[in-house]
């Protein structure tokens, strides 16, 4: 594939499978299994479990390696957490949350052929991942590989995530973006959360997210109403750019018509997920799926 033509690709593929992975985030399940190993309900479930696969870290190594949670946040839950339960644990009980999750939204189609076959083609495409430069991707990539077809699936999709993540943040930091400014510019796109919804989750207060907008105004990225500029619109551009051109690794191992052939298959699944109830209203600016 040519250069562009994988790039936009790694994009497609990236947009209808992540909603596959991020809906743990967003389910019941994920709170009562992970409550019931002693962690606390809320952002303490999420930043455990995502970070437990590199081991009992500290919340600097968190905050680093999620990159747009206010510091403070991920600090008042990391690494008490590591007390409440080991990140083994928490690794175990994930991929249980998975299944169950994705045994609730996706009903029968759980085991069809269809599945397997995603599972199939996402796990082949994450092989062609590597860790360099990518910790957050290299943790989970050390973990066992569930066996059911669907948890592979899922499995599969968050190395996809983790690796394609790690390179959005060298994007970022390349192009001088803070964390909340990573943020308030992709929440100004309309295609990410809903300003509210990236205040709270992210842990960031009126007045930081304020301080920092009138930061990006100072440098031509915001207009005075909060919209990216031309300059904030080049800007977007170029990281997702770089983004894209980071994450090809997986699509050129497929080649164009099985990489054609999963991103119809997460597609459906995506939209079957979202149909029935995978993400709440008043989060996203936008459609998951």
């Amino acid at each position: 594939m040519e250069s562009e033509e994988a790039r936009a690709l790694a994009h497609r593929c990236h947009r209808v499978l992540d909603p596959l992975h991020s809906m743990i985030y967003f389910a019941p399940e994920a709170e009562e299994l992970l409550s019931g190993l002693g962690l606390r309900r809320g952002r303490m479930a999420y930043f455990a479990s995502r970070s437990a696969p590199m081991g009992p870290v500290s919340a600097g190594t968190v905050a680093a390696t999620f990159y747009n949670f206010n510091p403070a946040l991920v600090a008042k839950h990391i690494p008490l957490a590591w007390t409440l339960a080991s990140p083994a644990q928490i690794v175990e009980t994930r991929f249980a949350v998975a299944d169950a999750v994705m045994r609730r939204l996706l009903g029968e189609a759980v085991s069809s052929d269809e599945t397997a076959e995603a599972a199939s083609l996402a796990r082949e495409a994450s092989e062609a991942c590597t860790g360099d430069g990518r910790p957050l991707y290299a943790a989970h990539a050390e973990l066992a590989w569930p066996s059911e077809p669907h948890v592979v699936l899922w499995h599969a999709i968050t190395l996809l995530r983790e690796y394609r993540g790690d390179g959005h943040i060298a994007a970022l930091v390349g192009h001088g973006v803070s964390g909340l400014g990573a943020l308030i510019t992709h929440t100004a796109t309309g295609k990410g959360f809903l300003p509210s919804a990236a205040k709270a989750t992210r842990g960031w207060s009126d007045e930081e997210w304020d301080a920092e907008s009138d930061h990006l105004k100072a440098e031509g990225v915001l207009d005075a109403d909060g919209a990216l500029t031309e300059q904030g619109l080049a800007l977007r551009e170029s990281i997702e750019t770089q983004t894209n051109a980071s994450a090809v690794a997986p699509w050129r191992r497929l080649g164009a018509d099985r990489a054609a052939r999963l991103h119809e298959l997460g597609r459906t699944l995506s939209r079957a997920a979202v149909a029935a109830g995978a993400f709440p209203s008043g989060v996203f600016a936008a459609p998951r799926a």
